[in-house]
């Protein structure tokens, strides 16, 4: 008659500790990159990842959003290389009864960020005037003509002329380098000699979006139950082994 060897529950312990570790220490360098339009609102003075679609959210009077056109990955978003403030951008558009002032900030960002290395339009700002409920959607055409499919923004006053949101297989590497500062002439900031406002604070200093990729967070949460359940066998086989030399000693 065939016998069955028990798997010794430390060889279990030590499998589930594997599991979870192995996990943990997957990192954001096996996200999928894309090329798209990220959409951001000025918190706080910083870019931050914005929480709904631009289509869903309703900024209020006296806020920013931002717009960048680049290649990156949700872990690490690019954000527009320069933060604008309200007053700065909607300063010198006077306010209107019944309507609401929203800044606009749109990088069109780098060569490198573009399908076929064309350079793009260069980043600007503008105020836009709208109903109180309008959109974040409805500000951005402030901007130039919007081209979207599926509620997702693919071009801006016509850039980029092709293409939506599409994945990039392999990242070039002028495209995965750190962004630089650039300077976003302020909307009605200009002289009489066309001169433009002084630079703005670099997209670098900005914070991190609020919430990560959906992959990456539901792996780390499996990873620390795996984790909790392999520390819990383990605190399980000592109090079972210490009962048993106890119970032994007895019996000696």
């Amino acid at each position: 008659m065939p016998t069955h060897r028990r798997t010794p529950i430390r060889v279990i312990i030590a499998a589930l500790l594997a599991a979870a570790f192995g996990a943990l220490t997957v990192g954001p360098a096996d996200a999928a990159s894309y090329r798209f339009w990220g959409f951001y609102q000025l918190t706080d003075g910083a870019w931050a990842f914005a929480q709904k679609g631009a289509d869903q959210t309703v900024p209020k009077d006296g806020s920013v959003d931002g717009w960048r056109y680049a290649v990156s990955d949700p872990s690490a978003p690019r954000f527009p290389r320069a933060v604008l403030t309200f007053d700065e951008i909607c300063g010198a558009t006077p306010a209107e009864d019944g309507k609401k002032r929203v800044g606009v900030v749109v990088d069109f960002g780098r060569a490198a960020d573009s399908a076929d290395n064309a350079t793009p339009p260069e980043p600007k700002a503008t105020c836009a005037v709208l109903a109180p409920d309008a959109t974040s959607a409805e500000a951005l055409k402030a901007a130039g003509d919007l081209r979207v499919e599926k509620g997702l923004v693919c071009a801006v006053a016509g850039y980029p002329a092709t293409g939506c949101g599409g994945e990039v297989g392999t990242v070039s590497k002028p495209a995965e380098e750190p962004d630089a500062s650039v300077t976003i002439p302020a909307p009605g900031a200009a002289g009489a000699a066309g001169e433009a406002a002084s630079p703005t604070t670099a997209a670098p200093e900005a914070q991190a979006p609020a919430t990560p990729a959906a992959s990456s967070s539901g792996m780390s949460t499996a990873a620390y139950v795996i984790a909790g359940i392999a520390l819990l066998a383990l605190i399980v086989f000592l109090v079972i082994r210490a009962r048993r030399a106890a119970a032994a000693r007895h019996d000696t």
